[in-house]
C-alpha cells in the first residue's frame, strides 16, 4: 500500500508500516525528525488529494481540545491570557476552521485513521471518535486519552497493559490504588514542563501505538 501520515514528522507510525513492506510517507510543516527522504514538508492538502490506499492523520487538537475551553468565552478570563493565545471570538473561528478542516479530512476517499484528544469538540460538532485508546494498553507507560475517529479500518486491539505506579490512599471501585504512569506526577499532571516545544513533544505517536497501528492495518 501507499500510506500517508499527515501532520506527522515521528518516524514511529512510517518505520512500523515500512516493517510490512508499505511504502509510507510523512507530511507536516517541519521537516522529518529522522531526516527521511520519504517525508513531504508542506500543507498536507498538497498531497492528500493524491492517490494513496490508506491515511493517518493528527491534525492540530489546539482549537479542538477542551482542556482550553474557557478561552472561547467572550471573557473576563480567570488566568492572565498569553499575548499569542487566542481568545473570545477569534478563537472560536479558528476552531471553526479546524472542524472544517476534519471534516474534509473524514471526506478523502481512503480508508483512514483520525486522531485527537478524548473528549474534543470533534464529538460535538462532528461525531464521538469510533474508537478511545491509552498508551499503556499497549505497552508505554503513559497516560494520554486519544480518540480514533476510524473510515473502514478495524479498530486497534490493546497488545499489552503497562504497569503502573499506584499513589494515595485512595482505592476505586476494584479496591485498586489510583494509578500513575511514568509520564504524570502523582497528582496525574503531565510531567512536562511548560515552553514552546511542549506541544510538540506531547504530539509524538507512543512507540506501542505506532506498532499496533503498523502491525494491525498493514497486515
Amino acid at each position: 500500500m501507499r500510506v500517508l501520515v499527515g501532520y506527522s514528522t515521528c518516524p514511529l507510525t512510517r518505520a512500523a508500516f515500512e516493517r510490512n513492506g508499505h511504502e509510507v510517507w510523512t507530511c507536516d510543516l517541519l521537516p522529518a525528525r529522522d531526516g527521511s527522504p520519504r517525508h513531504f514538508q508542506c500543507d498536507v492538502w498538497e498531497v492528500a488529494r493524491d492517490r494513496w490506499d490508506m491515511g493517518i492523520f493528527h491534525p492540530m487538537c489546539t482549537y479542538l481540545t477542551i482542556s482550553a475551553a474557557w478561552a472561547f468565552g467572550d471573557g473576563p478570563y480567570h488566568q492572565q491570557v498569553k499575548p499569542d493565545t487566542l481568545v473570545g471570538a477569534a478563537r472560536r473561528e479558528a476552531r471553526e476552521a479546524a472542524l472544517a478542516n476534519f471534516r474534509q479530512l473524514l471526506a478523502l476517499p481512503y480508508p483512514k485513521a483520525i486522531e485527537n484528544p478524548a473528549p474534543s469538540f470533534v464529538s460535538r460538532a462532528i461525531r464521538p471518535p469510533d474508537q478511545t485508546i491509552q498508551p499503556f494498553q499497549f505497552g508505554d507507560s503513559a497516560s494520554k486519552r486519544t480518540g480514533l475517529w476510524l473510515d473502514r479500518l478495524r479498530k486497534l486491539r490493546p497488545t499489552a497493559f503497562a504497569r503502573a505506579r499506584v499513589v494515595g490512599e485512595e482505592v476505586d471501585l476494584l479496591g485498586d490504588g489510583i494509578m500513575r504512569w511514568e509520564n504524570q506526577t502523582d497528582s496525574g499532571q503531565n510531567k512536562l514542563s511548560p515552553g514552546d516545544g511542549r506541544w510538540l513533544e506531547r504530539s509524538k505517536t507512543y512507540p506501542g501505538i505506532a506498532r499496533a497501528m503498523g502491525d494491525q492495518w498493514g497486515a
